[in-house]
């Protein structure tokens, strides 16, 4: 599968894209990489990045696989949503300045109706971090939000 820039296979815009590439992708996973630089979200004033946003480089692995697979199918890129983990494990608290993070999301699981498990890991020198995401792409999302306003009480 074609590993294409990640603005083009996430659903996010500008600063809200968190990974920097992509630098495998196969039929069941993918790998993606971020630097940890100054100035970026979520990155405090020394420069290191809190563990607990691993989480979402994570999930936007995962959307970066989805972006692939719907591009090489010919489709367009649609929204998922992260429904959550249970268990985030890190060995550390902060991602340092400068760190070289790899980002891997391979699927475990995966139904007609969008349902989706990831197992997941970000790997640097000395950092290890691992979780299980449960995220969610309806088949049709424009469908999807349609009966969602309907079905919500306005009021």
């Amino acid at each position: 599968m074609t590993p294409w820039p990640i603005a083009e296979v996430v659903p996010h815009a500008g600063a809200m894209i968190l990974l920097d590439d992509i630098v495998e992708a196969e039929r069941e996973r993918i790998v993606c990489t971020r630097t940890i630089r100054a100035g970026g979200l979520f990155v405090e004033d020394d420069g290191s990045m809190p563990a607990w946003v691993g989480v979402e480089l994570m999930a936007q692995a995962i959307a970066a696989w989805a972006g692939c697979c719907a591009r090489a199918e010919q489709r367009p890129v649609q929204l998922g949503f992260l429904l959550g983990t249970r268990h985030y494990a890190c060995n550390v608290d902060t991602f340092p300045a400068g760190a070289q993070l790899r980002v891997e999301a391979a699927r475990e699981f995966h139904n007609q109706q969008g349902m989706g498990v990831f197992h997941c890991r970000i790997e640097a020198p000395g950092i290890q971090a691992e979780a299980r995401l449960n995220v969610f792409s309806p088949p049709d999302a424009e469908a999807f939000f349609n009966q969602e306003s309907r079905e919500t009480p306005h009021g």
